[in-house]
């Protein structure tokens, strides 16, 4: 199968580290989504990433359904089994993914804007969702127990973007998450390759 992706994206490099997790092989396949190329906007009317092509010729996307559909491809191998642990593993995915998306709209406001344009009051709305949602994980990190899921790839993910786009700006107060993270990296060594990058 094909990953429409882009290194720098957190939705895209959850996916990779769920589907390697799974023993899935996909090849990716970069894509600039600011130049709509045909073979992205032909299989996403949205135009966005991460989109899976899959064998049968359907495309999947967004990075949930993706992470769903690679589920029931392997027979329930990304999420819990029991209905209240799934449930959590879901939330925490969406938690992460929100958080994702608030940094992604304080790197765009930033990186499309002209600079006397900036709003600065709608980056500071986002950065206190940001810091509120890190609080809130720095509390009671999510257990990585016997095996992983989709949880907690989306949690790699967001403190990979952090890393790459917000360096020195949230580690100070977040020491849990950052001691979550090697615990996460100990479990799975190919963290390292798949994690969100320039």
């Amino acid at each position: 199968m094909k990953l429409l992706c882009s290194p720098a994206s957190p939705y895209s490099s959850k996916v990779r580290m769920a589907a390697h997790f799974l023993g899935i092989e996909l090849n990716a396949i970069r894509v600039d989504t600011n130049t709509g190329p045909a073979i992205l906007v032909d299989n996403n009317p949205l135009g966005k990433i991460p989109t899976l092509l899959t064998n049968d010729g359907a495309s999947v996307f967004d990075s949930v359904a993706i992470m769903h559909y690679l589920d029931r491809l392997t027979k329930g191998g990304l999420y819990p089994s029991k209905k209240s642990k799934r449930t959590d593993a879901e939330v925490l995915e969406a938690l992460c993914d929100g958080v994702c998306d608030c940094l992604l709209t304080i790197v765009y406001e930033r990186r499309f804007r002209d600079e006397e344009k900036v709003h600065q009051p709608w980056i500071d709305r986002q950065w206190k969702k940001v810091t509120a949602g890190l609080a809130h994980l720095s509390a009671k990190p999510p257990k990585l127990g016997k095996r992983l899921n989709g949880g907690h790839f989306a949690l790699a993910a967001m403190l990979d973007y952090l890393d790459l786009r917000f360096k020195d700006q949230w580690e100070a107060d977040h020491g849990p998450l950052i001691d979550w993270l090697a615990q996460f990296e100990k479990k799975f060594p190919a963290h390292s390759e798949l994690k969100a990058s320039a």
